[in-house]
């Protein structure tokens, strides 16, 4: 795998009440594993070497616990939010400085049972700003905000409209330069940024077929946690 992963780990977690008050949401403890731990061991089993994670609420506990990372094979490097939570946006801006031209992002929160590389291949294929992974939800997992169609992807997470029947699977892979037009230190989202792309038929897509596990909420937590217990049996 030759480009690198940036993990968005800086949320507060407040869905998931007192789990989360004074806990890194990332450090939360899966079957008997923090859920960080147990995302990196599969990004290394990925073939993934680079890993960025953007750090803000209590991220000296993912830093002073994943340290450089290399007890998972990968080297990681950190970016920092600093006194403001700049949002997802916002905090890989900050880390473009340090992320390769092209790179994965990932949400703290998800675990993606899915090959990587088929991800890589399908957004170099495609030629396009970025890549959005997508599953079909039908309003299932969540209000669903995309609609997909020959290879492309129209987004909308804050204004979803009655015929989109697809949810931003939690993968993504974009070009770095995206965020050159956006100052450093400005609080956006990532919705923003894939919004604007796909109304310029800028965002390929490729669809998943198996769900994703999260654990931003306490239904979702459960379910990762039940999905580990199966997996470490097995």
């Amino acid at each position: 795998m030759t480009i690198p992963v940036a993990i968005l780990a800086g949320g507060l977690g407040k869905r998931l009440g007192k789990k989360t008050l004074n806990k890194a949401k990332a450090l939360i403890d899966i079957a008997g594993k923090p859920f960080i731990a147990r995302q990196l061991n599969y990004l290394s089993d990925q073939g993934i070497k680079d890993v960025v994670i953007c750090t803000a609420h209590l991220g000296k506990q993912i830093k002073d616990y994943v340290g450089n990372g290399s007890k998972y094979n990968l080297k990681i490097t950190y970016s920092d939010d600093g006194n403001q939570l700049l949002g997802t946006g916002g905090s890989i801006k900050k880390a473009c400085q340090i992320l390769d031209e092209n790179f994965f992002i990932l949400y703290g929160d998800s675990f993606l049972p899915i090959d990587f590389s088929l991800v890589e291949k399908a957004f170099y294929n495609e030629k396009k700003s970025a890549l959005m992974t997508v599953i079909k939800n039908q309003d299932h997992l969540d209000k669903s905000n995309a609609y997909f169609k020959n290879k492309c992807v129209e987004y909308n997470k804050r204004s979803p409209q009655k015929y989109m029947n697809y949810i931003d699977y939690g993968l993504s892979v974009v070009k770095n330069s995206i965020f050159f037009n956006f100052p450093t230190n400005k609080v956006f989202d990532l919705t923003e940024i894939f919004e604007d792309l796909s109304k310029n038929s800028l965002l390929a897509g490729l669809e998943i077929y198996d769900r994703f596990y999260e654990i931003g909420s306490v239904n979702g937590l459960n379910d990762t946690i039940e999905f580990f217990k199966k997996i470490d049996k097995e």
